[in-house]
C-alpha cells in the first residue's frame, strides 16, 4: 500500500508557491514596471492591449502567488493547531465508529514543527485517559489512535481482561450487555456473540471501553512504562493492536510496545462527522457529532 506524506507535500507546495511570489516581488515585478515605463516613454498614444500585455504576469507566477495564502494558512492550521482524520477501525469503539471524521488538537502536547516533528515549545504533557493521535511506531507512515492508559514510570498490568495502574485496579461499571456486532453474519456464532459493555475511569476521564464475552483473556502481563514514553490501549479491548502486545511472542499481532514522544501527533477532541463509506450514494451524518471523552 503506497503511504503519501502529506505534510511533506503541502511544505513542498508553500516553498514552491512562495518562491514564486517572492521571484516575482523581488525581480519579475520591477522589470515589468520598468519595460511599461520605457514604453510610455517612447509613444505619444498608449496602446492598452501593449500596457496589458507588459502588465501581465507570467501564468506560473500568477498561479504561485493566488494558492500561496491559501496553502500557508492551511498549512498553519493544520501543523499547529487542528487537523482531521478518519477511523479507519473499530479498536476504540464504542467511543469512535468506523467513519467517524474527528479533529484532533495539535498543540495540546506542545508545538512541533511539521514534517521533522521536532517539539520547539512545551505546552502540556499526555494524561492518563487521553484519547491520542501518534504515528504507528513500526511504521511511522501510518497514524494510529488510541486511549493513554501509562505514562512515564507507571507500573501497568492487565489481568483477566483487568486494567491495573501503580498496583490499582482501574474503576469501571458494567453498562450493559450487547449483541456483538463484529462477529459476521454467517459465523457459527453470530447467534449467541455478546459484548460487554462497560463505563471505566481512567484519571479524570470517564469513557466507554467493551469485552467480547467469548474471546478468551490473554495470560497476566506487567509492564514498567520508559521515560519519554506512553502505554496505550484501545477501547475496544478484545479488538485492538496496543501496547498490551510488546513482549507477548505468543500473541498473534505485530508487536509495537510502548509510544515514544517523538511519535505524538495531538489530541483527538471532537467527532465531526460519520461517513463510512465517502461515496456519493452514502450521504455523510452529523448525528453523532460530539466531544470525545
Amino acid at each position: 500500500m503506497m503511504h503519501i506524506n502529506f505534510p511533506l507535500l503541502l511544505v513542498i507546495a508553500v516553498a514552491i508557491a512562495g518562491a514564486l511570489a517572492l521571484l516575482d516581488l523581488v525581480w519579475l515585478a520591477p522589470r515589468r514596471r520598468r519595460a511599461l515605463e520605457a514604453y510610455e516613454a517612447r509613444v505619444e498614444v498608449v496602446d492598452p492591449q501593449t500596457v496589458e500585455k507588459l502588465q501581465k504576469e507570467p501564468l506560473l507566477v500568477e498561479y504561485g502567488k493566488s494558492f500561496f495564502p491559501v496553502l500557508a494558512i492551511v498549512l498553519i492550521l493544520r501543523s499547529f493547531l487542528v487537523e482531521p482524520f478518519q477511523i479507519p477501525s473499530g479498536s476504540m469503539k464504542p467511543t469512535l465508529e468506523v467513519g467517524d471524521f474527528i479533529l484532533v488538537n495539535k498543540f495540546a502536547y506542545g508545538i512541533r514543527l511539521p514534517v521533522i516533528d521536532t517539539k520547539i515549545i512545551p505546552v502540556g504533557d499526555p494524561q492518563r485517559g487521553d484519547v491520542m493521535v501518534f504515528r504507528y511506531p513500526n511504521d511511522p507512515r501510518i497514524n494510529y489512535i488510541k486511549r493513554v492508559v501509562g505514562l512515564p514510570g507507571d507500573e501497568i498490568r492487565y489481568v483477566d481482561k483487568q486494567l491495573f495502574v501503580n498496583g490499582e485496579e482501574v474503576p469501571r461499571e458494567l453498562l450493559r450487555t450487547e449483541r456483538d456486532d463484529e462477529v459476521p453474519a454467517g459465523h457459527p456464532l453470530h447467534a449467541i456473540a455478546r459484548a460487554e459493555v462497560y463505563e471505566e475511569r481512567l484519571g479524570d476521564t470517564s469513557h466507554t471501553m467493551r469485552h467480547k464475552l467469548l474471546s478468551q483473556a490473554p495470560p497476566p502481563r506487567e509492564w514498567v512504562v520508559p521515560e519519554g514514553h506512553y502505554f496505550m490501549v484501545g477501547d475496544n479491548r478484545d479488538n485492538s493492536n496496543d501496547s498490551r502486545y510488546w513482549n507477548a511472542p505468543d500473541m498473534p499481532r505485530e508487536l509495537w510496545g510502548m509510544v515514544p514522544d517523538h511519535y505524538i501527533v495531538g489530541k483527538a477532541f471532537a467527532v465531526w462527522m460519520h461517513w463510512p463509506e465517502p461515496k456519493l450514494r452514502n450521504l455523510p451524518s452529523f448525528s453523532s457529532v460530539s466531544l470525545i471523552h
